[in-house]
């Protein structure tokens, strides 16, 4: 009888063994689809997860884009109606007051014509400067008399202000603007940089370098004020306009100073 078991045990082994293997190899099976669905399962859920960050990042980015150009293009109405209030209101008020000052001046004696005199000429200038302060705000001159023309009439403005020289200079063969809205928004710029020069540099000399480049046209403002430390002066509404502007022509904007250095912006826009 127990040889008989024996053989029985001996007879039935192998199909144990043999059916322990194919468990075997079907629970590595399972849990091999398991983890292949886990997996598929978290790499579509990280892409899920990232494609909907980068719609918000976009979504975002599209916003503060629409809140630039409006925010640019208000100010650009605001600067050109201030530029017709200029031209047509105080132009006309100056232009009056030098001419009354003119008959006045037919009545006087000769010794108080003189002081007419300088009283005079500082109405002509100042109604001279009126006049090409309300063409530097309107978009529409700038654009009838072009770009490089309205930057060497903002500069030679400036220079009858207070400076000792403001120049422009041109380098390479000049290349015309795809968009011609662009033209502004870069003179915009340089017009917010020449008025910070004018309020806090104390600069005498002022220069602009237009470089125009195969793929980029280069701008580089620079006076030679008193400057300021980059890494520590408080960045103002002036800086981040030019900023602001810069990022909706995909142009790129780096301010380079030292104290008593003077300041020096550089425009890379792309051709």
């Amino acid at each position: 009888m127990t040889n008989f078991l024996n053989i029985l045990l001996l007879q039935t082994k192998p199909v144990s063994t043999a059916s322990e293997r194919y468990l075997l190899v079907y629970m590595i099976m399972v849990l091999i689809i398991i983890t292949s669905l886990v997996i598929v399962f978290f790499v579509v859920f990280q892409k899920r997860k990232n494609k909907l960050l980068l719609d918000r990042i976009k979504a975002q980015q599209a916003f503060e884009e629409e809140i630039t150009k409006v925010q640019t293009e208000t100010q650009e109405q605001t600067l050109k109606n201030i530029g017709w209030e200029l031209h047509d209101n105080i132009g006309q008020l100056l232009s009056f007051a030098s001419m009354q000052l003119s008959i006045l001046k037919m009545e006087v004696t000769d010794d108080v014509k003189e002081k007419f005199g300088e009283t005079s000429n500082a109405l002509k200038e100042s109604l001279l400067e009126v006049r090409s302060l309300s063409k530097s705000l309107n978009n529409e001159v700038i654009l009838n008399i072009g770009f490089e023309k309205s930057i060497s009439n903002e500069l030679a403005r400036l220079k009858k202000m207070k400076f000792a020289s403001a120049e422009l200079i041109t380098k390479g063969e000049k290349v015309n603007f795809d968009n011609r809205k662009h033209e502004i928004i870069i003179f915009r710029i340089l017009q917010e940089f020449l008025s910070n020069s004018v309020k806090y540099s104390e600069a005498k000399n002022l220069n602009i370098l237009l470089e125009y480049q195969p793929n980029a046209l280069i701008i580089t403002a620079s006076d030679d004020g008193k400057g300021f430390d980059v890494n520590t002066i408080e960045k103002g509404s002036g800086l981040i306009n030019m900023k602001s502007r810069a990022a909706l022509i995909n142009a790129t904007i780096d301010i380079i100073s030292k104290p008593k250095e003077g300041v020096q912006l550089i425009l890379k826009y792309p051709i």
